[in-house]
């Protein structure tokens, strides 16, 4: 069986790194990695600690790039992959550009397509935009549908997904997250000096994290405003916030976070210097869909700057508590933690690190 998987953000490469890893070196498959390169320099950090290498780099980052321009430069450079590597299988993870467009090319080149990370809804075409439509679209083009939760299943079921093609695999970011931890133990020293003396000393980090289309604007100006005020209010809270490489996040938290002593803008950290920050962190404000999933298993309670999330399992779970972009909110919600002990998460309601081999388990079958 030939199987091509494709990823080309750091979040995509992170939850698909672990299968890669499993694909690479299961008997009977022979496995291919292309990366579109929406994320180029995060892409390159996770690859190297996965250890991990492409087959196949279609290099689309260009200035200013739009969605229009990355979904037609991956449907072309996909063409032009299918032409020297015909596999049985694409896998696509998620809800990106790169998976909608990865799609779309295999569904156009008569490829079947497994989707990792299937059947997450909030109900919103708007929020997240556009990755609600994006996963939507791929899940009605996919014939292999690897779903998290039984929720994801439920919600591919009510869409008329037959259920032989569906399977319950638990979520990939746990795989990987559960290897890295391993691998970063002890691994201080090659963290940033300026993170790992904020982490030394004995005080409460609140880690930031945030980067949804939907915020830019209003959004991330009310964000900002709530981490000023957090920052002048609890001058015992230090603030970590890793500032994300996109002008539209990079403009107004340089406007309105500079120079505030309790609050350390950094570059975006590679992935197992983000673990030990998490693993070591009080609690993660984000409007990431990973960190919800990855926190629990870290025992790290998350405010979630949204409206609406996909990943209902951990509001439900008591670990996830949604505060949307809102000044108000936000500040609300980190003073009432702040005020009170933080209850740590016991569960994992997003799987147990098995998920790859459930996915590969599923391929090998159907190659039978």
């Amino acid at each position: 069986m030939k199987v091509l998987t494709v990823f080309g953000t750091r979040p995509e490469a992170i939850k698909m790194a672990p299968l890669v890893r499993l694909l690479n070196h299961t008997p009977g498959i022979e496995h291919r990695l292309c990366s579109t390169g929406q994320h180029r320099q995060m892409l390159e950090q996770v690859m190297a600690f996965f250890e991990i290498k492409t087959d196949f780099d279609l290099a689309i980052m260009q200035p200013g790039q739009d969605l229009t321009g990355i979904t037609c430069r991956i449907l072309e450079g996909m063409r032009d992959v299918f032409a020297q590597f015909r596999p049985d299988w694409v896998l696509v993870h998620g809800d990106t550009t790169t998976c909608l467009a990865a799609t779309l090319a295999a569904f156009y080149a008569g490829i079947k397509v497994g989707h990792v990370e299937a059947g997450l809804r909030t109900g919103d075409l708007q929020a997240p935009f556009p990755e609600e439509a994006n996963r939507l679209l791929v899940d009605r083009l996919a014939s292999a549908y690897f779903a998290p939760t039984q929720r994801n299943v439920d919600n591919l079921l009510k869409e008329g997904i037959k259920p032989e093609r569906i399977v319950m695999t638990g979520n990939t970011v746990i795989d990987a997250l559960l290897w890295a931890r391993e691998k970063v133990l002890g691994f201080s020293a090659q963290v940033p000096p300026d993170v790992q003396k904020v982490f030394l000393e004995n005080r409460r980090v609140l880690l930031v994290t945030g980067h949804r289309r939907e915020n830019f604007g209003a959004g991330f100006e009310q964000i900002c405003r709530a981490l000023q005020t957090l920052a002048g209010r609890l001058p015992e809270l230090t603030i970590v916030y890793p500032v994300h490489l996109n002008p539209n996040v990079q403009q107004p938290v340089r406007k309105y976070l500079s120079g505030i002593p309790n609050l350390l803008l950094t570059a975006p950290l590679n992935y197992p210097d983000f673990v030990y920050a998490m693993n070591k962190s009080w609690m993660i404000l984000t409007d990431s869909g990973g960190v919800q999933e990855e926190a629990p298993s870290l025992g790290k309670p998350v405010l979630v700057m949204r409206d609406t999330t996909e990943r209902p399992e951990a509001v439900e779970a008591g670990t996830v508590r949604l505060v949307g972009a809102s000044t108000q909110r936000i500040v609300e919600a980190v003073e009432a933690y702040w005020a009170q002990p933080i209850p740590t998460p016991t569960y994992n309601p997003y799987g147990d690190g098995q998920a790859s081999k459930r996915i590969v388990s599923y391929l090998t079958k159907k190659a039978t």
